[in-house]
């Protein structure tokens, strides 16, 4: 069996899992072009990268000319049709079905017939994805968990129609990232979000009825069950929105009342209380991400 070498890399979604993505590519010597809804936003998010890379070579974590060459082997796309030279491309779009299947279509218009799809989803059925791309054996999910650059885990999610070359080559691509990974298979959540949203969801429950303030909760998790970080303060770095969209995939996908989401993760979300991106979450924080 082949295993293609992926050497240009298109990264769909500029958000800071797209970001991620695009920096650790770019870490591994891949030429890779990021495109988002506009090309304002995709120029947002290269800059975003490079400002991230800056703080690494002010802590001394990196020099400086590795920063450059990482910054120039990132560039800004306009559109899908500016994916058509690329070895494989990774779609990191918000946690939504609709806007997935249709992405999907798109790039399996766009991009290189030979070239494999893959999704960061975390929860979103890939053979359904690859379904609607055309080109259902060349597709595969590759979940990464955030923060990208320093978290080591991948999950490679096999759909149905998957080859055997593009799950070798997908996993050669994860080793070179310096990932390790794990196989999961394409049922709702896959392994690491069936077990984490229902955790999230019942700290949200056990905040919803009293059992304690947030910080109580965070810190029996964190000092009792030895969590490096409590349920409430991950689902604020997650996003409330994402923690919402995946636990409703659950729910309606597995049909059991125990993956549905609490009212008031559904209240903080329709507040706008979606963490720490947007400065309120459970918890509040300042411009430069700090809890205050």
């Amino acid at each position: 069996m082949t295993v293609a070498t992926i050497e240009k890399l298109g990264v769909v979604g500029g958000g800071q899992m797209g970001q991620g993505i695009a920096q650790v590519a770019a870490q591994a010597g891949l030429d890779v072009l990021l495109v988002d809804m506009t090309r304002a936003l995709a120029d947002s998010a290269v800059a975003k990268i490079g400002k991230t890379l800056g703080r690494l070579v002010e802590k001394g974590k990196l020099d400086a000319a590795t920063r450059d060459a990482v910054v120039a082997r990132i560039h800004a796309g306009d559109d899908h049709a500016a994916l058509g030279d690329r070895d494989m491309i990774i779609e990191a779009a918000p946690e939504n079905e609709a806007l997935k299947l249709q992405m999907f279509a798109s790039l399996g218009q766009h991009a290189r017939p030979d070239a494999i799809l893959a999704s960061n989803t975390s929860s979103i059925s890939i053979t359904k994805l690859a379904a609607a791309s055309g080109r259902p054996e060349r597709v595969i999910g590759m979940h990464f968990m955030n923060p990208v650059p320093l978290m080591k885990l991948v999950e490679i999610v096999r759909g149905l129609p998957t080859s055997d070359a593009t799950l070798a080559t997908t996993l050669e691509l994860a080793k070179r990232f310096g990932k390790t990974t794990i196989a999961a298979r394409d049922i709702p959540g896959f392994i690491v979000n069936r077990m984490l949203i229902p955790l999230l969801n019942e700290a949200c429950y056990g905040l919803y009825e009293g059992l304690g303030t947030a910080a109580d909760i965070d810190t029996g998790v964190r000092l009792g069950l030895n969590h490096p970080m409590g349920p409430l303060e991950l689902a604020d770095l997650i996003g409330l929105d994402t923690c919402l969209a995946i636990a409703n995939v659950l729910h309606s996908e597995l049909g059991d009342d125990k993956y549905r989401p609490c009212p008031l993760l559904r209240q903080y979300v329709a507040a706008g209380w979606v963490g720490k991106k947007a400065g309120r979450g459970f918890y509040t924080y300042d411009g430069q991400g700090q809890r205050t």
